[in-house]
């Protein structure tokens, strides 16, 4: 896919601004559209937008294909007829510029419930038993899921009574007849989700904006997903894994990574020709206009670690066939828009992979200084076909880093640069909008040069993450005029 010369901003929908203690799909989605196409971007680069398990992390998902009911906006709830006014009125006060997640998934989950229960008075039944009908395939399952999750004290599917535990057909049907109203209910809650971002994601595109998805590789050992296809991941016959996904030591983290993701199966995968990432593919390019793919190296190769093992120090690198991954979902869906996350331990195998499919890959300027001229990251060294970062929602923001490295490293990136420090995330935002990469893009915390405070996200930490919000106000005239004039000389403004 051919990208043209463009930019955009990095902002997960729950780090917009807004009174209900997270962002969501409410007005300050659209006012974040306004604010792109009045900077001359090109593009919204999101995180997953799947429903969250432990930790609240969008990369350990309890679904490949169900999405994050904390985005759900009362204000369009409200605008549909499913609530009162008077509840946002009435809502509790949040803390401001932080996800309270605890607080949130409290009232929300009563929200939620209320608008169940004007669905018949609202006009909408047609529309949500149409889309329950077209979305049966993989919402039956992911529904079913969370209404058992809930009759077993919300035990993670492996440890349910074994009639359930592996799906037997009889225990099922009990369960869809027993549990039919909290099985509709979590439909209906995916019906709004799907309704509300579907109508942001519409905005965007009649702006000029286009949507960056991401789909993390893995998904969490308690999720549908798993529960669904035991044979197709490398599980013991009690379904525990055998091996769990991670990373080796790296400049994150000395014992590697250890995500504990159950690893694929991938000859049993390919024995239905990867139907099951085909289908993923497809969901998302409906989701989204491009997709970010996570961990891409991943297709190249995993990084499994024995199960046993506390720390992924001892793990081991396996082979992974992603030439006939790729070739059966491109096969079946033509042209992959595609960003491959190709950070890390990248190999000359996964550069052709890569390659081969024509998938641009990620540079990072954090990663670029203290070391020689070759350095890949260095915006000299880029190609046309990259996607270009100060830093992505992995990394420390830019002055956060700046302040936190070394003399050595500072030094160069002054001279680099040919600056003093002094406004530095201008500096390295200028560096990536000014180099050869057709596209370039800004985690939002470093157009406003925010520090430390504003991490996103700490790899090998559970701590504090994807808690960070804009506040209204943020978006100061200089923050837009600044970023306009950088775009603009640089020729990334696309309209």
């Amino acid at each position: 896919m051919n990208f043209p010369r463009a930019s955009g901003i990095l902002l997960h929908p729950t780090a917009l601004p807004g009174r209900f203690g997270i962002g969501d799909f409410g007005n300050e989605a659209y006012r974040f559209v306004d604010f792109l196409r009045d900077t001359g971007q090109t593009y919204w680069q999101l995180l997953p937008l799947v429903a969250t398990g432990y930790g609240d992390s969008p990369y350990s998902s309890i679904s490949a294909f169900g999405g994050n009911q904390l985005l759900i906006s009362p204000e369009k709830l409200v605008e549909d007829g499913l609530l009162q006014p008077d509840v946002c009125d009435n809502a509790p006060e949040f803390r401001s510029g932080r996800t309270d997640y605890g607080g949130v998934y409290g009232w929300k989950n009563w929200l939620l419930d209320e608008a169940y229960g004007a669905l018949g008075d609202s006009g909408l039944e047609g529309e949500f038993h149409q889309f329950a009908s077209e979305n049966a395939w993989w919402l039956n399952d992911f529904a079913a899921f969370k209404a058992l999750k809930l009759s077993q004290d919300h035990r993670p599917w492996y440890e349910w009574p074994d009639r359930f535990k592996f799906r037997d057909r009889a225990a099922l049907e009990e369960v869809h007849s027993d549990l039919s109203v909290d099985i509709e209910r979590e439909q209906f809650r995916q019906f709004l989700f799907y309704r509300q971002w579907y109508a942001v994601r519409q905005y965007a595109n009649e702006n000029g904006i286009k949507i960056i998805g991401d789909i993390p590789i893995f998904v969490a050992l308690d999720s549908v997903d798993v529960w669904c296809n035991q044979g197709q991941f490398k599980l013991n016959e009690d379904s525990s894994p055998r091996v769990v996904a991670g990373t080796p030591p790296d400049y994150f983290c000395s014992t590697g990574q250890r995500w504990g993701n159950p690893i694929y199966d991938w000859e049993a995968m390919c024995e239905d020709n990867f139907s099951w990432w085909t289908a993923r593919m497809s969901f998302n390019m409906q989701l989204t206009d491009i997709i970010r793919l996570d961990h891409f190296i991943g297709f190249g190769r995993n990084w499994e670690v024995p199960n046993s093992d506390p720390t992924a120090q001892n793990g081991q690198w396996i082979e992974v066939p992603g030439h006939e991954v790729f070739s059966a979902i491109s096969h079946q869906l033509g042209e992959l828009p595609v960003i491959a996350e190709d950070l890390g331990a990248l190999t000359p195998a996964v550069e052709e992979l890569r390659d081969a499919f024509g998938f641009p890959g990620m540079h990072i300027l954090h990663y670029a200084f203290g070391g020689d001229a070759h350095n890949r990251d260095l915006p000299h060294n880029y190609v046309k076909n990259c996607v270009a970062y100060t830093g992505t929602h992995d990394n420390d923001t830019t002055v956060g880093w700046y302040r936190s490295e070394s003399k050595h490293v500072k030094n160069h990136c002054k001279k680099y640069l040919r600056c003093s420090g002094r406004d530095i995330h201008w500096h390295m935002i200028c560096a990536v909008f000014a180099s050869i990469a057709d596209t370039a893009l800004i985690p939002a915390q470093d157009i406003l040069g925010l520090g430390r405070e504003a991490r996103f996200n700490r790899p090998g930490s559970t701590d504090n993450n994807w808690q960070w919000r804009l506040q209204e106000g943020d978006l100061t005239d200089h923050v837009r005029e600044t970023l306009g004039e950088i775009t603009a000389l640089y020729g990334r403004w696309r309209r």
